[in-house]
């Protein structure tokens, strides 16, 4: 999986580093599909893991936040 940066919008800020796709291979989804609403609840509560939960809710909290 490639690591991506994200850059940060206020000063003094390091950079995000993840890795892109690895919560939808974590979760068993093929790379053209989307994650299904059920694997994705079940991710943030933690049923699948405690990283997957940490990487689902940085998708929810950080990737699809406030813009």
């Amino acid at each position: 999986m490639k690591k991506v940066k994200l850059k940060v919008k206020k000063k003094g800020q390091k950079p995000i580093e993840f890795k892109a796709g690895a919560l939808r291979a974590q979760l068993g989804v093929k790379k053209d599909e989307k994650i299904p609403a059920g694997k994705m609840k079940a991710a943030e509560e933690g049923k699948m893991g405690p990283l997957a939960k940490k990487r689902a809710l940085f998708k929810k909290n950080v990737l699809t936040g406030k813009k």
